[in-house]
């Protein structure tokens, strides 16, 4: 079995004063070529495992692998392979653009010489204009192709469409999906839950320092809850509905219902089978709804 580009083993972290693990007993596997969203609300401690997975920060316990590599040990060799946003779009904000993409490029030379202009020109970065003086949408491109031009194997990417507007947005996804093809893999906080959908293989949801629930986008699809909107030919059979297991039922009108299922179909369609339909309607599943339960906690 192949080694994981991104590995953590029991990782945590507690801050120092704090009764309590910002990060508890992290384990992940994430494969070359693997596009991986890692969700949770404000505090969860997304960013405290990509601080730990840069080096940032030490671990209190337990430990983290990138390319093989021990992230402590080998945090120098790693970095050259590694592209990286923060969340707190930390840039030098004295610096012009141009200043700063150079700069970085002097640290560590282009494998293409084309990467950095094609990213300049795809995401109509600003150029010779200071960081400090640029809009929130405007610096945030710029981080993104200062992660993106040395083309590395390892991204590692907290919040990385913040600020970005619809189409640079598109854009984004379509770079990730560019350098996934090429064998990089990505890792990447995310509160938009509809880009997770669009561009994730595998998505991690962490809440209170924990990891809860790791599932691939077909999986979230296949438990997710059914919705039938059912409209019946006189009274609608709401109590016998509502006694359906896993089902909840909401009454609109005294023949029409909506029903949310989620599991076996089979109980519904033999409660159906002894009353006049008149109208069947699934509607499509709703994957955010889907993500914003594990934010409230109801899995």
């Amino acid at each position: 079995m192949a080694t994981p580009a991104i590995s953590t083993v029991g990782l945590g972290k507690q801050y120092s004063g704090s009764k309590v693990f910002a990060l508890n007993d992290l384990n992940l596997d994430i494969a070359a070529g693997e596009v991986y969203g890692f969700l949770g609300p404000n505090g969860a401690g997304k960013t405290t495992t990509i601080r730990l997975l840069m080096n940032f920060i030490q671990p209190s316990k337990g430990g983290a692998n990138i390319l093989g590599g021990d992230v402590v040990k080998d945090s120098v060799a790693i970095h050259k392979e590694v592209g990286y946003i923060s969340g707190d779009g930390g840039l030098y904000p004295k610096m012009t653009t141009t200043q700063l993409l150079k700069y970085m490029t002097e640290l560590r030379p282009l494998k293409r010489r084309k990467a950095l202009a094609e990213l300049i020109k795809g995401f109509d970065v600003s150029m010779n204009i200071k960081i400090r003086e640029l809009s929130r949408g405007n610096r945030q491109k710029v981080a993104i192709a200062q992660a993106f031009m040395h083309e590395p194997k390892v991204l590692i990417l907290d919040e990385p469409t913040s600020g970005l507007d619809p189409l640079m947005q598109e854009q984004f996804y379509q770079l990730v999906k560019e350098r996934k093809q090429q064998g990089a893999v990505v890792f990447f906080s995310s509160h938009n839950l509809a880009e997770v959908q669009k561009v994730c293989d595998r998505i991690g949801f962490i809440r209170e320092g924990k990891l809860i629930s790791e599932q691939s986008i077909s999986e979230v699809a296949a438990t997710a809850a059914s919705t039938f909107d059912l409209t019946f030919v006189g009274k609608a059979p709401a109590g016998e509905l509502k006694r359906i297991r896993h089902a909840k039922v909401t009454q609109h009108t005294q023949s029409h219902v909506t029903v949310y299922l989620r599991g076996d179909l089979s109980p519904l369609f033999r409660t159906l089978a002894h009353h006049q339909v008149a109208s069947i309607n699934q509607r499509e599943i709703n994957l955010e709804e889907e993500f914003l339960s594990f934010y409230r906690g109801d899995k």
